[in-house]
């Protein structure tokens, strides 16, 4: 059987997508998504700040974040969100992208306290699930969201080394 191979998008906000992109860049993965116009941030304000790092985000038309998530959602298999006890609460941004996934597109999401033990082979355990029950020979786009590093202090550091357990 082929080895199974992910391509992530995300939306480069500070924290979980950060880590995903930085993760992905290091390791050679695929990696890309939409991003607000002029490459917004909380941690780069100024046009193309963002952009310039991270090569492979596309500006949306508006400046709104939600298309942005939304947009990520839209153009991915699945949606994995990670977080770190009740991060999901604090934050309005990944809440809204469980409902992209959930309500609005229809995608599989799974929701991951990364601060568990059993984390990592949840995530396996659904990933496996969505390539055999969706018929994906071998690549799939996987979204990769979560809370903000202001919203989740130290969950970039968390998601990138979440990340190098379950996609290695």
């Amino acid at each position: 059987m082929a080895k199974k191979s992910y391509f992530i998008r995300t939306g480069g906000q500070t924290g979980v997508d950060r880590a995903a992109l930085d993760f992905g860049i290091a390791r050679h993965i695929p990696c890309g998504g939409w991003c607000p116009r002029g490459g917004w941030a909380e941690d780069h304000k100024s046009d193309a700040g963002l952009l310039e790092k991270y090569r492979g985000l596309t500006e949306t038309p508006g400046r709104e974040v939600d298309q942005r998530t939304a947009w990520n959602v839209r153009d991915s298999h699945a949606t994995l969100i990670l977080i770190r006890g009740d991060a999901m609460r604090k934050s309005p941004g990944t809440q809204f992208t469980q409902r992209a996934a959930e309500l609005m597109f229809i995608r599989p999401c799974l929701i991951v306290d990364i601060s568990k033990l059993d984390s990592v082979a949840k995530a396996q355990t659904w990933l496996e699930h969505i390539h055999e029950g969706l018929g994906f020979a071998v690549e799939m786009w996987l979204n990769i969201a979560g809370p903000r590093e202001s919203e989740a202090p130290g969950i970039y550091k968390e998601a990138g080394i979440f990340l190098s357990k379950l996609l290695l």
